[in-house]
């Protein structure tokens, strides 16, 4: 997993403190808000609780530097801790699927980072593990990204990901991508994230809610991550979002092939 690194401030004179905005892909008061050393020290703890030691290039890494920075400018306390972080917390979240193991770390309910891990696939003699399936990918980004608000970008992939899974492009009255798109018309008309329709709401039993299913391949994986990109403002994959947890599924699928 890459991070940004942060950066100096370029004047001498300036006085701007790294904030989480700069590093990762944040958005909303977490964005504006400076990386303080006990946030880093918390995401540290979370790191080794779950992988025995922190990770290299890792969230806790860049947050450590970008807080070791701000308290040599003088602009944090050594003891300080954002108000974000201190309330809603830090997590690494682990979601299992057949020969992979994905690890979610957020702030405030936010990604700042993901790994995706091969796990051995315990099977019965020369019985191959049933292949991940779209709806199976769905339902792992319910658990990986599960506090994010739905978005346009999010509807556009989820769109995707069910005309893909069922072979049809037509929109299924009341289904998940009908479903989404209002939860994304809806979360626009709110400022902050309060009251909006987060992913979990959406894709928690994704598989049930299909009318079909299919085994996740490559070409699927393409297309809802070009339906992703292209309506999201930055241009970019949201991390643990539907088309990252689907080229997840396409990972496994192709090693189990």
């Amino acid at each position: 997993m890459s991070q940004e690194q942060p950066k100096r401030p370029e004047a001498e004179g300036q006085q701007e403190p790294i904030k989480y905005g700069d590093v990762f892909q944040v958005s909303g008061d977490l964005a504006k808000k400076p990386v303080a050393p006990q946030d880093a020290a918390m995401m540290q703890a979370a790191e080794a609780s779950v992988f025995g030691q922190t990770q290299k290039g890792g969230a806790a890494a860049v947050m450590q530097a970008a807080a070791i920075m701000n308290e040599r400018a003088g602009l944090v306390g050594h003891r300080d801790v954002t108000d974000v972080a201190g309330s809603e917390g830090l997590t690494v979240a682990v979601t299992d699927l057949p020969g992979t193991c994905i690890f979610t770390e957020s702030v405030g309910g936010q990604v700042v980072g993901q790994y995706v891990e091969a796990t051995p696939v315990v099977g019965v003699g020369d019985v191959r593990q049933t292949a991940v399936t779209i709806g199976e990918a769905l339902e792992a980004s319910a658990r990986a990204a599960g506090d994010k608000p739905v978005d346009q970008s999010d509807a556009a992939a989820i769109q995707a990901a069910e005309c893909r899974a069922t072979g049809s492009s037509l929109i299924t009255p009341g289904g998940l991508a009908a479903t989404a798109q209002s939860a994304a018309a809806f979360n626009e008309g709110l400022v902050g994230d309060q009251g909006k329709v987060k992913l979990r709401d959406i894709l928690t039993g994704a598989s049930a809610k299909l009318a079909a299913d299919k085994a996740a391949t490559r070409e699927d994986a393409e297309g809802i991550m070009s339906a992703e990109l292209l309506n999201h403002p930055n241009l970019i994959v949201n991390p643990g979002g539907v088309a990252a947890s689907v080229a997840a599924a396409v990972m496994i699928n192709e090693r189990g092939a």
